[in-house]
């Protein structure tokens, strides 16, 4: 990921999180979901911070934050972690983006912890069940089988599943980049660790309040997304009182790769109707 750094840390509970923020203005805060990092970002960060204050983070467990044995990196961590940096960052009110399961970070933020935001911005969320792809669902079902798999064979299915994210063929540097962090001693029992604790309790316990959402909300979708289908999204949008949801048209799940011109743009429209 040699185009893309973070250069501050904060210890928290659950490991130390690496963060960055690019720009100046009204503050904006990008949440990355699984297996993914804060990477995907990297254009649309870029692209805002020249009208926003972007932040940035890895989650725990990912990217280039800390990865350990014993680790909690379930989304009730990830929003305890989530809240903590807010305040860290002295944000009251950001726009927050959250794509995948940032988006129930995000979720989980607002309505059980009381984080108020500007805007509410989600991307392909993992926010009604089912979650996912079927292969994320048989690894969860088998982990213990998946994790005695040889390092090859490890990374091999690693790259197949993340390329499975996009619509048509992702760049081998980006692939790269996004498969990286599953490797090795610590990355590969990572990969397994995130799986094993998704569960899917921590997004029904905040769905029947969808309905108390009562700020701005926009439901950004691939078109293609095979993760989560764009059915999700017009369920997930009719929830929430007064969202809109936009298409992205030849996009699949990892939408900021596959269509990150319509993306950025559809956010920067959303957060230009709140300045």
């Amino acid at each position: 990921m040699t185009d893309w750094t973070l250069h501050h840390t904060h210890p928290t509970a659950h490991g130390v999180v690496r963060w960055d923020r690019f720009g100046s203005g009204a503050p904006v805060v990008l949440l990355h979901g699984t297996p993914f990092s804060s990477y995907v970002w990297r254009d649309v960060a870029r692209a805002l911070a020249a009208t926003h204050q972007v932040h940035v983070w890895d989650m725990p467990g990912y990217g280039i934050s800390e990865q350990r044995d014993g680790q909690d990196v379930s989304l009730a961590a990830q929003t305890e972690v989530f809240v903590e940096l807010l305040r860290v960052w002295d944000l009251a009110a950001p726009v927050v983006v959250g794509h995948d399961f940032g988006g129930a970070v995000a979720l989980r933020a607002h309505l059980l912890h009381g984080v108020d935001y500007r805007g509410l911005a989600l991307v392909d969320a993992v926010a009604l069940a089912p979650w996912g792809s079927a292969f994320f669902r048989l690894v969860g079902e088998n982990t213990r089988v998946f994790e005695e798999l040889p390092a090859h064979l490890h990374e091999a299915l690693v790259r197949a599943y993340v390329a499975s994210a996009g619509h048509g063929t992702l760049p081998e540097p980006v692939l790269d980049a996004l498969v990286a962090p599953w490797l090795g001693e610590r990355g590969q029992p990572a990969f397994y660790r995130q799986i094993a604790q998704a569960d899917q309790r921590h997004t029904e316990e905040v769905r029947p309040r969808y309905g108390e959402i009562g700020l701005p909300v926009l439901v950004c979708w691939g078109e293609e997304d095979t993760w989560i289908p764009l059915e999700r999204g017009r369920e997930l949008a009719a929830l929430v009182p007064g969202a809109r949801l936009r298409v992205l048209h030849g996009a699949g799940h990892l939408v900021q790769q596959d269509a990150p011109a319509q993306l950025t743009a559809a956010l920067a429209e959303f957060l230009a109707a709140l300045d």
